[in-house]
């Protein structure tokens, strides 16, 4: 596809106006003068009234969940989950994560998101989805430890992420990859910890963990591991030998931002969830100025009620202004770069992120041509504080098109409605 004389996002967080072409799975031209032989891109895409910008990342998200959309509301942590998550999760399996995997990524998709990285349990029908529907995934299938005692070689998530590794790691030209998981720390024993890391190094795989969500989890965590913070903790087990995402992180401190900077672990920041939930405000400008790594996530739609990526980005470039009183901190090209090239490479995508000749074709478009996106002084400030995730029009993942004008080409997305709210009857008339 040749995207022709549109407004795009460089790799500078800045707008300029050309060419962009793709050829099958990568961009092979950018430029501001129309390229020679434009034939060879196939369809071309009338730029007028467009804002072309890298697909976006959603680095932290449960995707089966969406069964829970409006579930659990107004709840603490310990009740939302004690009380109303882990009884609903235990009615689901294989079949029943399918349908409501397929809806996430088509909400996904539609809001200009082209990777997520999944932190979930039925991985089976997860990567089903995954491959089907042409986003890209970093997967992991959670592990939970509730004593001291308990080995990982003991538990079925070994053999199971041995499985997943050997048959599915980096699969469907590279869409697929499968990380290691340890839930937290409150949820796990050091041997366990030591193990996966250790085993992720083995197979050359990433790791995803939640850190520091909550007060209570941070401070307890410090009673318990004498004086250590989650993240020391881990970083005691060498669970960061593996790169790392690390989820939320609120309560970090400041030699947590030594830690993740010193092993480049990404902190996903989950704005939106961590308000709903009221962990807190995450100390975001500080961990940038200290040089981690942080990109966005939305969570799961039970602590968030959605997968719009836009909405996330919104309350990144504010949340933060508003928390510190200092309306500098969080500038619009580093909520921008959270969303995008941050992302990508948090899942281990140095191939992806940004506009450029030789980059995988994971693009999004944008109508700008609409009133709250007009007048423009500058594109880059109305994409992250006036846009709206239904503005996306078109979102492409490996030169393919997975979204555009409200047609799905690789999802059914009338039957993945009618499968999830099917599954989702059933569950409660269980309960």
């Amino acid at each position: 596809m040749l995207f022709a004389d549109i407004d795009y996002l460089t790799g500078d967080f800045e707008v300029a106006r050309g060419f962009v072409g793709t050829e099958g799975a990568h961009i092979t031209y950018v430029g501001a003068a129309a390229p020679e032989h434009p034939e060879r891109f196939g369809e071309r895409y009338e730029g007028r009234g467009r804002f072309l910008v890298p697909g976006m990342y959603n680095t932290h998200a449960h995707l089966p969940m969406t069964l829970l959309r409006g579930y659990a509301e107004n709840l603490a942590l310990q009740d939302w989950l004690y009380k109303r998550v882990f009884p609903f999760e235990g009615r689901i399996d294989n079949e029943r994560a399918y349908p409501a995997t397929l809806l996430a990524v088509a909400e996904m998709l539609r809001f200009g998101v082209v990777g997520v990285t999944d932190m979930y349990y039925y991985s089976d029908a997860r990567i089903r989805a995954f491959t089907e529907s042409g986003i890209k995934a970093n997967l992991c299938d959670g592990v939970m430890v509730f004593d001291e005692e308990t080995r990982y070689e003991q538990m079925p998530n070994h053999d199971l992420n041995e499985r997943l590794v050997r048959e599915h790691h980096n699969t469907a030209d590279g869409r697929i990859k499968v990380d290691l998981n340890i839930h937290s720390e409150y949820i796990s024993n050091p041997q366990v910890v030591r193990a996966v890391g250790e085993h992720a190094v083995e197979l050359g795989v990433q790791t995803h963990v939640h850190i520091s969500e909550t007060k209570l989890e941070h401070e307890e965590c410090k009673q318990r591991r004498g004086g250590l913070s989650p993240a020391r903790y881990f970083e005691s087990l060498d669970f960061f030998r593996a790169p790392c995402t690390a989820a939320h992180c609120v309560w970090s401190e400041p030699a947590d931002w030594e830690v993740f900077a010193a092993h480049d672990v990404t902190v996903a920041a989950n704005p939106a969830s961590n308000m709903k939930l009221a962990s807190g405000f995450a100390p975001i400008p500080q961990m940038l100025a200290a040089g981690v790594n942080v990109a966005l996530g939305t969570d799961g739609v039970a602590s968030n009620n959605s997968h719009n990526i836009l909405k996330d980005l919104y309350l990144f470039a504010l949340l933060y202004k508003g928390s510190t009183g200092d309306p500098t901190v969080v500038t619009p090209a580093q909520a921008l770069a959270a969303a995008t090239v941050n992302g990508a490479c948090s899942q281990g995508r140095a191939d992806c992120g940004t506009i450029e000749a030789g980059r995988r074709a994971d693009l999004v478009a944008f109508d700008v041509d609409v009133p709250w996106m007009q007048p423009v002084h500058h594109l880059v400030n109305n994409l992250v504080y006036s846009a709206q995730g239904t503005d996306v029009v078109l979102t492409m993942v490996d030169g393919r098109v997975l979204y555009r004008d409200g047609v799905y080409p690789t999802i059914d997305i009338e039957r993945a409605i009618a499968d999830t709210q099917q599954v989702a009857d059933a569950i409660v008339a269980e309960l």
